[in-house]
This record gives structure tokens, sequence and C-alpha cells, in this order.
């Protein structure tokens, strides 16, 4: 007996028209302390993540994830990472209104992300050290968060 699939793949609500890098920045300040010390712990490697979206109109948005990953070892800093990556981002007309906002910032920064994490890996690792691959990203909560921290500001 044969069966059939009815089943239909889901529609896309976002699709990314453009990707690119805004702004790159990878500093070394100090390469010949970090490679010639006995001190070699691991280094303590902080990261900031900050999503932002612009609207362009006819449910085009502009999309840009701000990296800031600094690690250091003891007190000396081995390198700062410093990467805006942007997209244009169109939303499908089927999605409600009210919910536009969330496929931005958090569907879509989820498509970007391995795009910039790869960027990170390869500046780490031309910078001399091993590729730093950044975990993955709940940007719903980062969206709430967002959120809150907005909602605080305008009491």
């Amino acid at each position: 007996m044969a069966t059939t699939n009815t089943a239909t793949a889901p529609v896309a609500t976002t699709a990314v028209r453009a990707q690119y890098i805004r702004d790159l920045s990878f500093e070394n300040p100090n390469p010949l302390a970090i490679f010639t010390s006995e001190n070699q712990e691991q280094p303590e490697i902080s990261v900031g993540i900050q999503a932002k979206a612009q609207n362009l109109g006819d449910r085009n948005f502009e999309l840009v994830l701000d990296f800031n990953v600094e690690a250091k070892r003891g007190k000396e800093t081995m390198f700062i990472v410093e990467l805006s990556y942007g997209a244009v981002v169109s939303v499908d007309e089927s999605v409600a209104e009210s919910v536009v906002q969330h496929a931005v910032m958090v569907d879509a920064a989820h498509l970007l992300f391995p795009f910039a994490r790869n960027i990170i890996a390869d500046m780490t690792r031309d910078g001399g050290y091993p590729p730093l691959m950044l975990a993955p990203i709940d940007f719903n909560s980062l969206y709430e968060q967002q959120n809150q921290n907005q909602a605080a500001v305008a009491h």
C-alpha cells in the first residue's frame, strides 16, 4: 500500500536578503608577552552581545549583531574582538504585526549567528590563538532582557 505525504514544508517567515560586516576589529595588544610567558593558564573570556534592528519600510529591516569579546590571562589582555555583523531581513506578510519585531530580533538573529561566529573563530585563529567557537546564543532570552532594560529606562 502506497502512502502519500500530504504535509507541506513550513513557510519561512523571515528572509535574509543581504549579509555584511559593518565593523570589524581584532586587537592583539601585547603578543610577545602572551606568547613568551611561562603562564599558560586558561584565559578568562568575556563575551558581550547586543542585537538591534532598524525598520527600512515595507517589512524590511536592518538587523545588526554587535559582539565584544575580551580574553585576559591574569591582568594581561590577550586579545579583543569587536564585530558588528549586519543583514537586510524581510518579514513575510503572513506574520502578524504584533510578532514582526520578534521575528527579526530572534528568528533572523538565529540565522545570522553561525556566520558571525565563524568570523570570530577565523579572526582569533589568524591572530595566533586557538579559534574561539562561541556557544549558541538564546536570542529569545536576549530579546526579552533587552525589552526589560528598555522598559526600566522608560520608567
